[in-house]
């Protein structure tokens, strides 16, 4: 239908995952991409109990995007510097003439711990990627789409996690429940410019930061080495619709969706996309 014909999209985590999905979807509705992402590879957070991602993804987020006949292009910035958002929110203007759309896709996922016994560097780490993250991504974005005139549309990645607590998970689900609080005072502000802000909570989803021996052991404590199979059993059992998890894609179309003139005044919603998860 090519909805987003015209229209600027930068997307922060975009070289795998939910991101590399959102840029591949938002270009085959019409949509110039920024893919942004910090390529930190297996050294960036040490405790991470899964490798960040590598310029290699990116250049793979990228091939995919041309293959559809997408425009794109790609940076390493981290969210965690502001001054390295702003020179991608510069780019997008300067190489396709303005920016419409901003997905703050950027993310790491926890160590499971309880509270009192998690590590102080790595909860500033979560903090620092998942809400101080997304808050740089709108504070370099912002300013170029009200300059542009022409509205747009903010979806922020929050996640089940932010709209109830989960064993273990404290620092994650801290971060995800104040990026709605965030949004929906965004939204606020930016309503008399015409942008929109929205945020999609996701489910599980089957992407990296589940599908390792970490988060699959938060899933299956009960085991020593749970597999794929064994955290499915699990997932599936706290799903509305019977399904272990959802696919990037169906991140991917739900942003397609609040990105678009369909989605013109929708502002300031949280919409779940977790097979019914949030509602058990």
């Amino acid at each position: 239908m090519r909805r987003l014909e015209g229209k600027v999209a930068l997307i922060t985590g975009a070289a795998r995952g939910q991101g590399r999905s959102h840029a591949v979807r938002l270009a085959q509705e019409g949509a110039s991409i920024v893919a942004v992402d910090s390529c930190g590879g297996k050294t960036a957070y040490p405790w991470l109990t899964y490798p960040m991602a590598t310029e290699s993804d990116l250049y793979e987020t990228v091939r995919q995007v041309r293959v559809e006949g997408g425009e794109i292009l790609s940076m390493r910035a981290d969210v965690r510097d502001v001054d390295s958002i702003c020179v991608a929110a510069a780019e997008a203007v300067r190489c396709f003439g303005g920016l419409d759309i901003v997905s703050a896709n950027a993310g790491i996922g926890p160590r499971s711990r309880v509270s009192w016994l998690k590590d102080d560097h790595e909860w500033d780490d979560v903090y620092q990627v998942n809400l101080w993250g997304v808050r740089n991504t709108c504070k370099a974005a912002i300013p170029a789409m009200i300059e542009a005139g022409r509205g747009g549309a903010i979806t922020i990645t929050s996640s089940v996690a932010g709209l109830r607590g989960a064993y273990g998970m404290s620092d994650y689900c801290a971060a995800k429940t104040g990026l709605i609080g965030f949004a929906t005072s965004l939204a606020q502000e930016l309503g008399p410019f015409g942008i929109r802000v929205n945020v999609i909570a996701p489910g599980t989803v089957d992407t990296d930061m589940i599908q390792n021996p970490g988060l699959r052991k938060l899933f299956r404590p009960d085991l020593k080495a749970p597999t794929r199979e064994d955290v499915a059993q699990v997932c599936q059992e706290g799903s509305i619709l019977g399904v272990p998890w959802v696919d990037p894609v169906d991140i991917s179309n739900a942003l397609v969706f609040l990105s678009s003139e369909e989605a013109r005044y929708i502002t300031a919603v949280v919409l779940p996309v977790d097979a019914g998860a949030s509602a058990r």
